[in-house]
């Protein structure tokens, strides 16, 4: 069946900003019907920003469309209160019981990040669910080819520009800085458990409220009611503002996007 929509998703990173921008240079083809900036409601201001910015008049010949599925940050909290009701679970870092340490469930990125997309591309299309009915351009450059996986639902077709354009993350920035664009921000939300040291320590440093808001929800998430142990932001196990960041220790950490659903985070 021939694509009824073409679909970019929208981190507002720098990957995503480049393809969106790539099409709208006619770099890219054919040219989206839109883009959709799933929200999570915990992004940082930059990103926001940046996000204007984009939207503005002018700058892209499609629309944006922002869906949410809720404010992930207001769920996180609501359930360090009470074990009632479910919440798409966050993967923080867990030391257990036995003085092991473990990590969470990942369901955030499929319930903020995936899922409402996938209702907007069903609005899209009346409602319907026709086999290969829609394209959604997902911003994975070459350098993260890995992150490359099929659509798990019949009605969504995946696409990677970038790498067809042969394009890593760097080759985009240099793109955006011969073309004259601001270096967007990086796309993840404020508290995400996989950033590195480098990502904290530059939001300690750049973002003081930022780094405050995520202090502050470290220390609600410890003792979260229905979860296994307890639940740390950062890999050391140690609270936030107790984490040494003055080197660039990576702790171990484990890729940002090592088995995540379908490479629609953090672009």
């Amino acid at each position: 069946m021939a694509v009824k929509v073409r679909v970019l998703s929208l981190g507002a990173g720098v990957q995503s900003t480049t393809m969106a921008l790539m099409a709208a240079h006619g770099e890219i083809t054919p040219m989206p019907d839109c883009a959709i900036f799933a929200d999570t409601q915990w992004e940082p201001k930059a990103v926001y920003d940046h996000l204007t910015w984009l939207t503005a008049p002018g700058v892209l010949p499609f629309p944006v469309h922002i869906q949410t599925g809720g404010d992930l940050r207001q769920a996180v909290r609501d359930r360090s209160k009470t074990s009632a009701g479910r919440i798409a679970a966050v993967p923080w870092h867990m030391l257990m019981a036995n003085g092991k340490a473990a990590m969470g469930r990942r369901q955030c990125t499929k319930e903020y990040k995936l899922y409402p997309i996938r209702r907007k591309v069903r609005q899209m299309l009346d409602g319907k669910t026709p086999k290969g009915g829609a394209e959604l351009w997902i911003g994975i450059s070459l350098d993260e080819a890995y992150r490359q996986k099929p659509s798990t639902v019949a009605y969504i077709a995946n696409r990677w520009p970038l790498i067809e354009q042969r394009m890593s993350r760097n080759d985009c920035l240099r793109w955006m800085e011969r073309k004259g664009y601001p270096t967007p921000p990086k796309s993840s939300c404020i508290g995400c458990p996989f950033h590195n040291d480098n990502q904290w320590r530059a939001l300690r440093d750049g973002a003081p409220a930022e780094w405050q808001d995520a202090i502050e929800m470290d220390r609600a998430i410890r003792d979260q009611p229905g979860f296994r142990g307890k639940q740390f932001m950062h890999p050391s196990l140690k609270p936030l503002d107790q984490v040494d960041l003055s080197t660039p220790e990576d702790h171990g950490q484990l890729n940002l996007f090592i088995n995540e659903c379908e490479g629609v985070c953090g672009v």
